[in-house]
């Protein structure tokens, strides 16, 4: 985190957002509603873009296919939790939190291996070029959902969520899905890990001093572009978590899920400013807010509604609510 991350104001627009719809919804319980549910949609969103943000801030990649680790994430969640059905068919939440949490970690270490692979014998010729980065890792992304299809077949697999996250909680009139509770919970525990790693540990100074000055951190002895390998293979992680977590949110799975949500994290890494993790957080809760809110209040613009979104921060801060400085 550079300096203008402690800039008070981009942090003040998701709760003046979220005032400022009051009014127009009218009820406070049906707000509430939505406002936990755009939340927990853009702690979700977080998560699948944390990885990315990550890639291109520390390591200036334009990863085009980060929408493959996602989508093979969601599919290895179907298979472990398709074996588990004595631990997800109980109404005990704890058993269900023991079956999603090694659905979770297999689905990061599948994401990871992918990630070397993918770095290795995709990105690693193309670093420093924007544009050829862009055209081979979309056409990475394009072989990745074929071999889904290979693997798991290409029709739509359900992937419903365990019977004690289902159902709502209720708090004081307003009604709560269980799992948007959780996916909230999951996103600040992801981001307050990412934020102690990059701030607080001599792993994550390394990262930003071999962003900073290469030459000189190597020259200490440290080998950065192993470093920088790690920092990629983490980002697919985290995709793959994202994957777990998006499937779970729609209860269902395509190969073609990756590609579709690559559209709302772009519009988060620009809106955060291109990688910035805190930026990333706050561009994520704007997004899912403004989907439920105007989804709610004007269904016809909830289509384009992150566009403007997105517009009306650039028209304010043309570089993004946090820049990250080179």
């Amino acid at each position: 985190m550079n300096g203008k991350d402690r800039d008070w104001l981009p942090m003040a627009l998701v709760p003046l957002l979220a005032l400022a719809v009051l009014p127009f919804i009218g009820s406070a319980s049906t707000w509430v509603t939505l406002t936990v549910a755009g939340l927990a949609m853009g702690m979700i969103i977080f998560i699948i873009a944390s990885g990315l943000t990550l890639v291109f801030g520390l390591m200036d990649v334009l990863n085009f296919g980060h929408g493959v680790f996602i989508a093979l994430g969601a599919f290895v969640a179907t298979s472990v939790l398709g074996g588990m059905a004595d631990w997800t068919n109980s109404d005990s939440l704890v058993r269900n939190l023991l079956a999603v949490l090694p659905a979770m970690l297999a689905a990061m270490a599948v994401a990871a291996a992918i990630g070397l692979a993918f770095e290795r014998f995709i990105v690693r010729p193309v670093y420093g070029n924007h544009l050829k980065q862009i055209l081979i890792t979309m056409g990475g992304m394009i072989i990745g959902e074929e071999l889904i299809k290979v693997v798991w077949g290409p029709q739509q697999i359900p992937l419903p969520l365990p019977l004690g996250m289902q159902g709502t909680l209720l708090l004081g009139d307003a009604a709560v899905e269980k799992y948007r509770l959780i996916a909230v919970v999951v996103g600040i525990a992801v981001f307050a890990l990412l934020l102690w790693t990059l701030t607080r540990t001599k792993l994550g100074l390394l990262i930003r001093a071999g962003v900073q000055d290469r030459e000189m951190v190597e020259s200490l002895g440290y080998r950065i572009h192993l470093l920088f390998i790690g920092v990629f293979v983490a980002g697919s992680a985290l995709a793959g978590l994202g994957g777990v977590m998006w499937g779970l949110y729609q209860q269902n799975v395509v190969p073609q899920m990756g590609a579709q949500v690559n559209v709302l994290i772009f519009i988060v890494l620009i809106i955060g400013g291109l990688g910035s993790t805190t930026g990333a957080l706050i561009g994520a809760l704007l997004v899912g807010l403004m989907a439920n809110y105007t989804g709610f209040l004007v269904p016809k613009m909830a289509l384009f509604s992150n566009i403007l979104l997105m517009m009306a921060i650039l028209l304010w801060r043309p570089q993004g609510v946090y820049a990250l400085s080179r």
